[in-house]
């Protein structure tokens, strides 16, 4: 598990490129019959892949030393959305077939957890956040038929998407955890501008659905002091709450948004206006 450290918002001001994607970018997150965690100090998150090939992948006993505990949901809920093949999860014996583009939450206290892909040729590729918890919810699994969809934006402003939200309140119960999936519609290539910041709630971007050679120029940091990641297929950004996130790309994609924090008001933002940004 890798480990990364708080950025205060001055700091992130004196930060070169390389800097800043140390920092905030999380690359390789998918590799053949493994499990890759990286553990943000910020709000306590963990962003990872998860990615069955030829065998089961599993979440041994022994990942609790990372979080002090007997095992690793001993004191944590698990959101996952599968971007690759069918997939099937067990959790402490219950079966969840995990389609694309499917959700599965995961309750504080599972212990066993493994994952297999239903077809090798076309492995699953389960990516995650996992926050700290403090009650067992039920495990469930959330369909894109079940996400509460929202579509905003116009072509005109090539911002035309919508947002499925798979772990909200309105769809199931969790502590703390809030995903969903933004999908732009061809043509569109701005996500989230006009722009805003949260500091209630950080936020993780994962961006996919992303040819090789395209790229998005994620925004990130303070309103008035903005700088940007250039972002690969299957990579993702850590946001503090100080920090706007947004993005454009070299053509449409599809991001996955985590948010881990005080509160789960999807609304509770505070708006950037335009002439603001620097």
């Amino acid at each position: 598990m890798e480990i990364r450290q708080p950025i205060h918002s001055e700091h992130a001001r004196t930060l070169d490129t390389e800097g800043l994607r140390r920092h905030f970018l999380v690359e390789d997150l998918f590799k053949p019959d493994a499990a890759t965690l990286t553990y943000s100090q910020i709000d306590r998150i963990i962003v990872g892949g998860i990615m069955p090939v030829t065998q089961a992948v599993s979440f041994s006993p022994e990942l609790g030393r990372h979080t002090g505990t007997d095992f690793f949901l001993q004191r944590r809920e698990l959101g996952l959305i599968n971007i690759g093949g069918a997939a099937r999860a067990t959790v402490d014996g219950q079966v969840f077939e995990i389609g694309p583009r499917e959700a599965l939450y995961v309750g504080q206290g599972a212990q066993q957890l493994q994952f297999e892909s239903v077809d090798a040729a076309v492995p699953a590729k389960l990516y995650f956040n996992c926050a700290p918890a403090h009650t067992a919810y039920p495990h469930r699994k959330v369909t894109l038929a079940e996400a509460s969809p929202e579509t905003l934006g116009a072509a005109e402003t090539s911002n035309r998407r919508t947002i499925y939200k798979f772990l909200v309140p309105d769809v199931l119960p969790t502590c703390q955890l809030l995903m969903g999936m933004t999908q732009l519609e061809p043509g569109s290539l701005w996500n989230t501008m006009p722009c805003h910041t949260h500091d209630r709630r950080m936020e993780v971007y994962f961006y996919f659905d992303m040819s090789e050679n395209a790229a998005v120029f994620h925004m990130m940091g303070e309103p008035t002091q903005t700088r940007h990641l250039v972002v690969r297929n299957e990579q993702a950004v850590i946001n503090p709450s100080w920090s706007i996130h947004a993005g454009v790309g070299t053509q449409a994609y599809t991001f996955i948004w985590g948010m881990v924090g005080e509160n789960q008001v999807f609304k509770d933002m505070d708006h950037v206006p335009m002439t603001a940004l620097r």
